[in-house]
């Protein structure tokens, strides 16, 4: 489905370029110079030649990605961008393309030259900040997602902003935005997926998993007391709950 939406939204990119293109056509009086040299930066001039190089590769891509032909794809995409170099969606396609691939340096390459047109783009911000992560680089993707969520608000992200504030022991502004997230109405209305007692994948409202990184902040600033209440709590609501479990089961041990 994702997939589908691309294409068309890249039909509609490109079937509109050439609308234009025809448009303008009919209002020009005199011929389109051929003659002048051109720059490295320079987008491909006005001609039915770039028009139908555009659909070409439209074409091509569109087909490549309906017989999962990753590689022919990408190459597809490259023709694309080096004829409209200014178009970020493509970019960004490519970028999210790296990404999926696990390409996690080239979709960080990607976009950062894309939040240098645009950075406050927040589908940009996202792709940077994954691609950090991916890297291992918690640091700069902890970045992107803070500004994301100065842009959003998102509950979503602020949840990814604590666990990621925690997994860098900056176990205050975890703990401060564990606060946040516990009094928004919506914590309960999102779902994450965690293993439950038959070591299957289960959706747990996010409440639970908030709360146990509540209690996972209180044990590493030596509140075990505090830590191990949580857990029961947990436990006694939701006794599937395996993180919980596991937490208070290593505490006892201690």
């Amino acid at each position: 489905m994702v997939r589908f939406i691309k294409l068309m939204v890249l039909w509609l990119l490109l079937f509109g370029f050439v609308q234009a293109n025809a448009q303008k056509k009919k209002k020009e009086t005199k011929p389109v110079e051929t003659t002048q040299p051109i720059e490295a930066k320079a987008t491909v001039p006005v001609t039915d030649t770039a028009d139908s190089l555009l659909m070409h590769f439209y074409k091509k891509y569109a087909l490549a990605s309906r017989w999962n032909d990753g590689q022919v794809a990408k190459d597809a995409l490259y023709d694309m961008i080096i004829l409209k170099p200014q178009t970020d969606s493509l970019i960004f396609d490519l970028g999210y393309f790296y990404y999926e691939n696990r390409q996690f340096a080239s979709a960080t390459l990607v976009s950062q030259e894309l939040l240098a047109r645009n950075p406050k783009n927040q589908d940009y911000l996202q792709l940077s900040a994954a691609s950090f992560e991916g890297l291992g680089i918690l640091d700069r993707s902890l970045q992107n997602y803070e500004t994301l969520y100065l842009l959003s608000n998102s509950t979503l992200t602020l949840y990814k902003i604590a666990f990621m504030q925690f997994d860098l022991k900056r176990y205050e502004e975890s703990l401060t935005n564990v606060g946040i997230l516990l009094s928004r109405a919506d914590v309960e209305t999102f779902d994450i997926g965690f293993m439950d007692t038959s070591n299957k994948q289960k959706d747990f409202p996010m409440k639970w998993a908030v709360l146990n990184l509540k209690g996972l902040i209180l044990k590493e600033k030596g509140d075990k007391a505090g830590a191990k209440k949580i857990f029961q709590d947990i436990i006694k609501e939701v006794p599937d709950f395996q993180p919980a479990i596991s937490n208070l089961s290593e505490l006892n041990k201690g």
